[in-house]
């Protein structure tokens, strides 16, 4: 590979100075934020238009250097952070941002790929409008699109990908080609849909450098609940009654265990406990109904979610024991506490799972059963996106666990989870994370050879030379 000196020298000839990181502030480059892996890279370069990107992305294919994109780095399988052997170009997008140029009738945004999402929603705000993919983090737009993020409030507005309506990426050929549009279109059928292929490739495939998205009416109306069902096996059937009863006012529905709960409230002593002395039930359910249609309007999404709740308590076959009504935001504010609370409690076996929903109880259940019988130690804190099948099937090894820490023990457990997930209950082993080094192994053992032969013929057409991120399908 090119000596460093020249290769920072060749890349600032590109770039400008500015664009060319010192080595001395490579770390927030090299780490991800979230993610605790790290490595080493040979430059990190901040490219500041398109025309700069496919500069870079021609001199890489001359050199055969290889690279990495990155947004704010804020992913959880190691995606967007260099490798160790010290040969790869850390492609920043954070520079390609700017302020996103909005058409409020049309409800869309204009965005470069480093803008990030709570930028995008400053500027949407005063239209009324949001981009309503609501996360743990705040990351740029081209990493949620690279990622194909979901989020919290999936079960109503959808992915990044269902809000997505054009895009612009750059290839890594020998021209650094332009591929995409940035119309706006809603319906176009003239051609294959290259934007719904990039959006999750994990910057495997092309460069995002700007997106068109697809925005929507803030609420004018909301109201939450913890809803406590009587048991877990319930939980597909109450979700359905939910959608059934609230129809398109039903915005979220985040399942949270009670070891989960628990952490968040002893880690985050500032926020009010619900649930009073007796502590978090075994699991709740946090539903939200909003509306964009203002108080006057006939609509009570509050009296509607009572209603609902109420209903589903009562009977012989009622689904519910209890429900606290919540005030502002204060379950969301203990929602999102959740992974923070987690972390406190020991060192985290991360899990992002995604089921058929009807399955999910059945794999809760047998997963509990026999992690407790083979490392009865380990504690299961899951939490997640219920309403749509996720669960952050979260484990905890306690800091007071009678055992250390044990990598050994811990590829044995991924194994059994994931296998169970894939094999046993229909599920997926990377529900809205992505690719990466984290989890590579398994894209590798359990997608079906045929589908990954066609990832790989993919891959060799946009990449020819394989520069382009950590994930060699």
């Amino acid at each position: 590979m090119t000596a460093r000196p020249s290769l920072e020298k060749d890349l600032a000839a590109l770039v400008g100075e500015a664009g060319v990181v010192a080595r001395d502030d490579f770390a927030r480059f090299e780490q991800g934020i979230r993610y605790g892996g790290a490595g080493r890279a040979a430059a990190v370069v901040r490219p500041a238009s398109v025309e700069q990107v496919r500069a870079v992305v021609r001199y890489a294919y001359a050199a055969g250097v290889r690279l990495v994109p990155q947004g704010a780095n804020t992913g959880l399988v190691a995606a967007s952070t260099p490798d160790e052997s010290g040969e790869q170009i850390v492609l920043s997008l954070e520079r390609l941002a700017g302020s996103p140029v909005l058409d409020p009738a049309a409800r869309t945004a204009v965005v470069g790929a480093g803008t990030r999402l709570s930028a995008l929603n400053a500027a949407a705000e005063p239209h009324g409008l949001s981009f309503p993919i609501d996360l743990g983090a705040d990351p740029t737009i081209g990493g949620m699109i690279a990622t194909n993020t979901g989020g919290a409030r999936l079960i109503r507005y959808g992915d990044v990908r269902h809000n997505l309506l054009g895009l612009e990426a750059v290839i890594a050929d020998e021209e650094a080609s332009v591929v995409g549009d940035l119309r706006g279109l809603r319906k176009n059928n003239s051609g294959l849909d290259l934007k719904s292929l990039l959006a999750g490739s994990g910057g495997a495939l092309a460069i995002v450098t700007r997106a068109c998205l697809n925005l929507h009416p803030l609420p004018r109306q909301t109201a939450t609940a913890l809803a406590i069902p009587v048991s877990h096996a319930v939980l597909p059937e109450l979700v359905r009654r939910l959608e059934e009863q609230a129809g398109e006012f039903l915005t979220a529905a985040e399942g949270m265990s009670k070891n989960a709960l628990t952490a968040a409230l002893r880690h985050a002593p500032q926020l009010r406990n619900p649930f009073g002395g007796g502590g978090p039930p075994d699991y709740a359910l946090l539903v939200e109904l909003c509306s964009t249609a203002g108080p006057d309007s006939g609509v009570d999404v509050e009296q509607i979610l009572m209603g609902v709740l109420g209903e589903c308590m009562e009977g012989p076959d009622a689904l519910l024991s209890d429900a606290l009504v919540g005030r502002g935001g204060e379950l969301w504010a203990i929602r999102h506490a959740l992974p923070a609370g987690v972390a406190a409690e020991g060192q985290v076996i991360a899990f992002d799972l995604a089921f058929p929903r009807t399955a999910l109880p059945a794999f809760r259940a047998e997963m509990t059963a026999e992690l407790a019988r083979a490392w009865p130690f380990l504690k299961l804190c899951d939490f997640g996106h219920l309403g749509d099948g996720g669960d952050h099937f979260n484990l905890v090894w306690p800091k007071d666990a009678p055992h250390p820490y044990d990598p050994a023990v811990v590829l044995q457990v991924r194994d059994l989870v994931y296998d169970r997930a894939v094999h046993g209950h229909g599920g997926s082993f990377s529900a809205e994370h992505g690719l990466g080094p984290y989890n590579i192994d398994y894209y590798r053992r359990y997608a079906a050879p045929a589908d990954q032969a066609a990832a790989a013929g993919l891959k060799r057409l946009f990449d020819p030379k394989g520069l382009l991120g950590r994930v060699a399908f």
